[in-house]
């Protein structure tokens, strides 16, 4: 395996971590924590 196999494997998995992080914020604005989730991110 050379580094641009291992690279491409981690853009991957950062783009699906970023997709998963995405649909957890956004099920719990819709499942109604959202104030709390706003908060936290906007201090």
């Amino acid at each position: 395996m050379s580094d641009d196999d291992y690279g491409d494997l981690g853009a991957k998995r950062q783009k699906r971590m970023r997709v998963v992080a995405w649909v957890v914020i956004v099920a719990l604005i819709l499942g109604g924590g959202g104030a709390t989730v706003v908060s936290i991110f906007f201090g």
